[in-house]
């Protein structure tokens, strides 16, 4: 595994220094934070150029791995700028220093974001550092593929603090770790990451992310799970974490113009809510949160929490740094204190040496008043000036004394201040405890909802079979019902057949009918003018014979003609009653004008005959 570089190597200006201000130049914190983000990724690519690993890059590999970044970007480059820039010279690589003036001028101004894709710019850069510092386990059986082992990389970035080289504070580990378990349905105990961290050595700051690979693809956080399971379970931080997915799954939908009812894969995003064919987002909560999101402004939640976590680890680091400087403070104090009791001992003990040494004055004296008693009275001055000037040394040493014992008072009431502010930060601490009891609970059962919903989802399922199965016998029923139907209209158009044959005859026999009413007719005739009497003296009309001595057999005729009239009458029997009164009415027409006009009913008789 290659090291990590010095701070020295990639000179990012830091959050909230004035070269951070004066070279990023982006309006708005969404820039500000894309632009860190960038930064993260092109580090990596920049160490990994440096082959020499000396803080140098050539001008080809930083020439081509520009032109890269402005085609992922998606940015209209300047080629006589970048030749102009990357020009051969005798000046050598390129250091950080050098490269980032080009980098912040002409790709990182012109980022805008939305313009581009996120993943491809990643993968970028990962393909650049994996070849040189990302290496799996050479047997083959690595636990983490290389696309997971991506997606690590760009959470690893995404939680990483924002100063060179990049580690992950051992929080933050804490946190993805947790996250992964999650998914996966386990939990990760603190005492087992601990043990983890200490196993794996890593630095005071944090850990590096190939130290983090590491870690993961040694299995020793993982118990055994399945690869495909850890990798459903990378995907799914991923999704949450990177691709700022709240919410996930499938809905029903129903059409604007086709007012059925489908079911899609629906996405949450924090301003959006979209939804594919296919599974390419589940609660009424995620969706609060994106409407609380979208009131505040935010475009991102778990850039949020990640603020968030920071500023707690700040603040943490702050009462940390206090509360030593007032263990530092009452440790002087302390001292201060000893020290003056030192000084006070010693007084006493100067005190205590001056009585003595007065005692044995005054028995020197006394000897001296026996032996010397002429001396006497200088002896005696001397004694009560000496007596003065004790007296008043032992009153400035007893006001010094006063003095020493109020600070000793005013110590102690210091300490015993200082007690009740341990007392308060104990209490604090247990409130604190107190909080995240109630957060796990309420943790708790947001994950009963989750189960409840799956349960609901299940029973929808199962009311979903149980409707296709209704839907394919209704279905069976219809295709029954469609047979019948056309062996009913197959039926039909028979007897439709039928009905047109009927008409035909019916047709047929009223022609036949018209006929036999003309025979009838002509017959009348016939019979009509054989009941006609022959007087004496009548006379024969002529006939039209072609002929002129020819007369026909006129009975013959008549027995043939009468023949007929009973064919044509048993014919019309046969007929219904409807046709057959049809023609009667030219019938008793015809006698009516063969009663009336037996000449012309002749004629037309003879007629016929000669047309038979």
């Amino acid at each position: 595994m290659a090291p990590l570089r010095s701070p020295k190597l990639f000179a990012f200006p830091e959050t909230g220094s004035p070269g951070c201000q004066s070279s990023l130049r982006v309006p708005g914190f969404s820039a500000m934070a894309l632009r860190k983000e960038l930064l993260k990724s092109i580090w990596y690519a920049f160490t990994a150029l440096d082959v020499e690993k000396s803080g140098k890059v050539s001008k080809s590999q930083l020439k081509v791995l520009s032109h890269n970044l402005y085609t992922v970007l998606h940015i209209p480059h300047d080629p006589v700028a970048l030749e102009e820039h990357f020009r051969d010279d005798d000046d050598g690589p390129v250091s950080s220093q050098g490269y980032m003036p080009y980098l912040n001028k002409y790709i990182l101004d012109k980022v805008e974001e939305g313009a581009f894709v996120k993943e491809h710019f990643d993968e970028l850069c990962w393909t650049l550092t994996a070849k040189k510092n990302y290496q799996p386990n050479r047997n083959g059986d690595s636990t983490l593929s290389n696309q997971d082992a991506f997606r690590l990389w760009c959470l690893f970035n995404f939680l990483s603090e924002d100063k060179y080289p990049l580690v992950m504070v051992p929080d933050e580990v804490e946190y993805l770790l947790k996250k992964v378990h999650s998914s996966m349905s386990l939990e990760l105990g603190f005492g087992e990451l601990e043990e983890l961290l200490a196993q794996d050595g890593q630095s005071p700051g944090g850990l590096s992310v190939w130290q983090f690979l590491e870690l993961i693809n040694s299995g020793r956080c993982l118990r055994g799970v399945a690869q495909d399971t850890l990798s459903m379970a990378i995907h799914e931080v991923y999704q949450e974490l990177i691709q700022d997915v709240l919410k996930q799954g499938y809905l029903w939908k129903r059409g604007h113009l086709r007012r059925n009812w489908a079911e899609r894969w629906f996405r949450l995003l924090p301003g959006s809510l979209c939804y594919y064919e296919s599974e390419e987002c589940k609660g009424k909560r995620a969706i609060q949160t994106a409407i609380r999101l979208q009131a505040e402004g935010k475009t991102s939640l778990h850039k949020d929490l990640k603020q968030k976590r920071r500023e707690q680890r700040e603040q943490r680091e702050r009462r940390r740094l206090a509360k030593e400087e007032e263990m530092l403070r009452l440790q002087q104090l302390q001292e201060e204190k000893e020290r003056k009791l030192q000084e006070l001992e010693l007084l006493q003990e100067a005190q205590r040496q001056a009585e003595r040494l007065l005692q044995e004055e005054e028995e020197r004296r006394r000897s001296q008043h026996r032996e010397l008693q002429e001396a006497l009275e200088e002896q005696l001055r001397e004694a009560e000036q000496a007596r003065a000037s004790m007296q008043a040394e032992m009153e400035m040493k007893e006001e010094e004394a006063v003095r020493q014992r109020q600070r000793i008072s005013e110590l102690e009431e210091m300490q015993q201040r200082l007690q009740e502010a341990l007392q308060l930060e104990v209490k604090a601490r247990r409130d604190e405890e107190s909080m995240r009891y109630a957060q796990t609970r309420l943790l708790e059962e947001e994950e009963e909802k989750l189960r409840q919903l799956m349960q609901l989802k299940e029973e929808q399922e199962r009311y979903i079979e149980q409707a296709q199965q209704e839907k394919q016998e209704l279905q069976q029923e219809m295709e029954i019902q469609s047979r019948s139907l056309q062996q009913a209209q197959q039926q039909l158009e028979q007897v439709r057949q039928n009905r047109q044959r009927a008409d035909e005859d019916v047709e047929v026999a009223q022609r036949k009918l018209r006929q036999a009413s003309t025979n009838v007719k002509h017959w009348n005739v016939q019979m009509s003018r054989l009941m006609h009497p022959i007087r004496p003296g009548d006379k024969r009309p002529p006939t039209s014979s072609s002929f002129p001595g020819f007369q026909p057999p006129l009975l013959a005729r008549r027995d043939s003609s009468l023949k007929r009239l009973t064919r044509c009458g048993s014919r019309d029997s046969e007929i219904p009653t409807a046709n057959s009164c049809e023609p009667q009415e030219p019938l008793n027409k015809g006698d009516k004008s063969s009663t009336l006009n037996p000449t012309s009913q002749e004629e037309e008789q003879l007629k016929l005959e000669l047309t038979d």
